[in-house]
């Protein structure tokens, strides 16, 4: 078998992973909506951007529109998204598929579901190394067992021959993570990896992300609700709301002067917060359905600050400086945290 070409790695002043204008449409019973409109941001090698939103918010949408896996009721109507400086909306489904793994990788929330539940989990991890490098069965089960061992599976020539309902939560999340990182792709994207695990497993699972990161120099696009999460992994973040990006920039600028009522309240909203006695603060109400986003600014019917202008005119986001920027009229004018 031969191995497949990919593109070259493009110059380190290129980010390895550049997503601008991504729209994307979905087919419901109330016909076609937007589910992801104009969503734009870049992230570079050795770095971690997080997209931080309700659910519902597009987040995995956007995730799966990167990586190629969209449902066939969802389509990408326009924007790029470029690797390697290579626009992947303009390549082939062959052309894309070489990507997967070399270059573009992800981790799903659901393990078990990920994983095929009548294959071995070494033969599932060796598949990668069969496909794009041609290495023998033989070959592909050391390199699994190298991995396995690598994101801390015990006893892993045992386990290679066990089947992923015979592994805990959390060392299913481990598995995935080798599948994901095993030919060393530029750009890892982990879609909310420690759902439904316990705190304790969360945090070894994060730990192990991060060192592989470290490891690797792999760009890191983190999916998640958890502003704890955001905090403490994420060099940016990206705050998506009903589709759209309502404010980005660096996670330490943001998270310490939001200039947006949407990422106020997300941060208002921590149990740190509270006040004994008193219900714990939150966003009021809930977010558009997408068959209903309003026209103006897509926050207008949660925000305390709502104005006119925020009925009639839908705000652009717009540089603050210092490599922010806010989707909203009266962003300067907020009161600074």
């Amino acid at each position: 078998m031969t191995t497949t070409a990919v593109p070259s790695p493009p110059r380190a002043d290129t980010p390895a992973l550049d997503v601008e204008g991504l729209c994307v449409d979905l087919t419901t019973h109330a016909g076609r909506v937007r589910a992801v409109d104009g969503v734009s941001f870049s992230v570079h090698r050795g770095r971690t951007l997080a997209l931080l939103g309700e659910s519902g918010c597009g987040k995995s949408m956007t995730a799966l529109s990167v990586v190629g896996l969209l449902d066939p009721a969802a389509d990408v109507t326009g924007g790029a998204i470029r690797v390697r400086g290579n626009d992947t909306l303009r390549m082939s489904p062959t052309e894309r598929r070489k990507l997967a793994g070399p270059v573009l990788s992800i981790v799903f929330q659901d393990a078990l579901t990920a994983l095929n539940p009548v294959q071995p989990v070494g033969r599932q991890i060796g598949e990668p190394f069969r496909i794009h490098q041609g290495l023998s069965r033989r070959q592909a089960q050391e390199k699994a067992i190298e991995l396995m061992t690598r994101v801390g599976i015990p006893e892993p020539r045992q386990r290679a021959r066990a089947y992923p309902h015979q592994f805990s939560g959390g060392m299913r999340q481990r598995l995935l993570i080798a599948m994901a990182v095993a030919l060393n792709p530029d750009v890892l994207i982990a879609d909310e990896p420690t759902t439904a695990l316990d705190t304790t497993v969360q945090a070894q699972i994060m730990r192990l992300l991060r060192d592989l990161q470290d490891e690797r120099d792999m760009a890191v696009v983190l999916i998640t609700h958890d502003l704890a999460v955001v905090a403490q992994r994420a060099d940016d973040v990206v705050v998506m709301y009903a589709g759209t990006v309502v404010e980005n920039g660096p996670v330490r600028d943001v998270f310490a002067d939001p200039r947006h009522p949407y990422t106020r309240g997300l941060l208002d909203s921590v149990p740190e917060h509270a006040v004994r006695g008193r219900p714990l603060p939150a966003v009021p109400g809930s977010p558009p359905e997408l068959s209903a986003v309003p026209s103006g600014c897509v926050f207008q019917d949660r925000c305390p600050l709502v104005h006119e202008r925020c009925i009639q005119e839908r705000p652009p986001l717009r540089p603050l400086g210092d490599k922010r920027s806010a989707a909203c009229h009266i962003s300067e004018e907020l009161p600074h945290a």
